[in-house]
């Protein structure tokens, strides 16, 4: 597959000691941190670029983000 660019959803989860943790949904396993979400969007961009040279690097196909991911809520009685 040729370069190009490609656009993928990331997740920031706050962390307990402040900053967050940063998983994109449509690879799995690539995962970054932050302090601030300007600091996230840097991060999670260079770890999608090594992601995706690593896979190709390897021969395996490249994941691609067809539709966002859904955030939904849930109330459960505890």
């Amino acid at each position: 597959m040729a370069n190009g660019t490609r656009t993928y959803s990331i997740l920031l989860s706050p962390d307990s000691d402040g900053g967050f943790t940063v998983t994109v949904p449509a690879l799995p396993g690539c995962i970054t941190q932050g302090d601030t979400a300007e600091g996230c969007l840097a991060n999670a961009k260079e770890a999608i670029a090594v992601y995706i040279e690593d896979m190709r690097s390897s021969g395996e196909p490249v994941p691609e983000e067809t539709s966002p991911p859904r955030l939904l809520s849930v109330t459960v009685e505890v």
